[in-house]
């Protein structure tokens, strides 16, 4: 996992700013796992005395927080206060809640909500199923870069070719590195055979017996909101089912996308252009 924190140049109270959100962010990243110093410091680019010094200030507002016994680094309580208040503008898992209840226990298998964060997909939430085998390839906090997993490659398949070939060349270190199997080439025949079929498919190429697939959320303008997905062991996700979990997938995307009109969150604001929608005859927005 990397998240580097962007240096900025300005006023020195104005760089603090920035730097100590960008800490804010890329503690976040660690999840639950929490964030060791020597890591933050690493992934920053910031020397330790700064790092400490703007986390400590972080703490202090109650932003982060850091367990007395491992000292790793957490979100705070204020953060958790922060994301409450802002759930009526941008509540998309507190929508998407009854559609994942309603897919796992339709189908028994396992549900996940994922949304973009800049290069990457984060799991919002994983609802369990009931079939006895289930796969652990992806939970709640997990971060995979943009095109890897079936959630995570519906977002992208979505994009703009020139914002895919961006985020491609962005994350090819880290995808040639971590996930070989996944290189930008098979990344992009992926987000043709997506486009084609209306689903993101995910054939076991992060673990071999662990099957995916995928639909976008979209915004009312267009823009991804994120990504319903469901996972199974890949004798339950052979083509014929892959249709079936599709369409019921289908049918919950429409129900969020409907509550989300109904929101209106900062980047829909009149005075930002929309982005025009095609739609093609398997259901695949573009």
């Amino acid at each position: 996992m990397e998240q580097k924190v962007t240096r900025t140049t300005g006023l020195s109270g104005s760089q603090s700013v920035d730097r100590a959100l960008g800490l804010l962010s890329l503690v976040s990243y660690f999840g639950d796992q929490g964030g060791a110093l020597s890591d933050i410091v690493e992934q920053s680019g910031l020397n330790k005395p700064t790092a400490r010094r703007l986390l400590l200030a972080l703490i202090r507002s109650g932003l982060l927080e850091q367990d007395p016994l491992t000292r790793r680094y957490y979100l705070g309580q204020e953060a958790y206060v922060l994301g409450t208040l802002a759930t009526r503008r941008y509540g998309l898992l507190q929508i998407s809640r009854d559609s994942l209840s309603f897919l796992s226990a339709k189908t028994q298998d396992t549900s996940f909500l994922s949304i973009q964060r800049d290069n990457y997909a984060v799991c919002l939430h994983r609802e369990e199923g009931t079939y006895p085998i289930r796969t652990h390839a992806l939970q709640a906090g997990f971060r995979h870069p943009l095109g890897v997993g079936a959630g995570s490659l519906a977002i992208l398949a979505t994009m703009d070719d020139d914002e895919i070939e961006a985020v491609l060349v962005a994350n090819e270190p880290e995808l040639l590195a971590e996930f070989p199997d996944l290189a930008p080439p098979q990344i992009r025949v992926d987000i043709a055979t997506a486009r084609e079929m209306g689903f993101a498919l995910n054939p076991g190429r992060i673990l071999a017996n662990s099957w995916g697939i995928g639909l976008a959320i979209r915004f009312p303008d267009g823009r991804p909101a994120g990504a319903l997905s469901i996972a199974a062991i890949d004798s339950r996700m052979q083509p014929p089912r892959q249709l079936e979990l599709a369409t019921l997938m289908r049918g919950e995307v429409r129900k969020i996308e409907a509550r989300l009109a109904h929101l209106q969150p900062l980047n829909d604001r009149p005075d930002r252009p929309s982005t025009p929608i095609r739609t093609v005859e398997a259901g695949w927005s573009r």
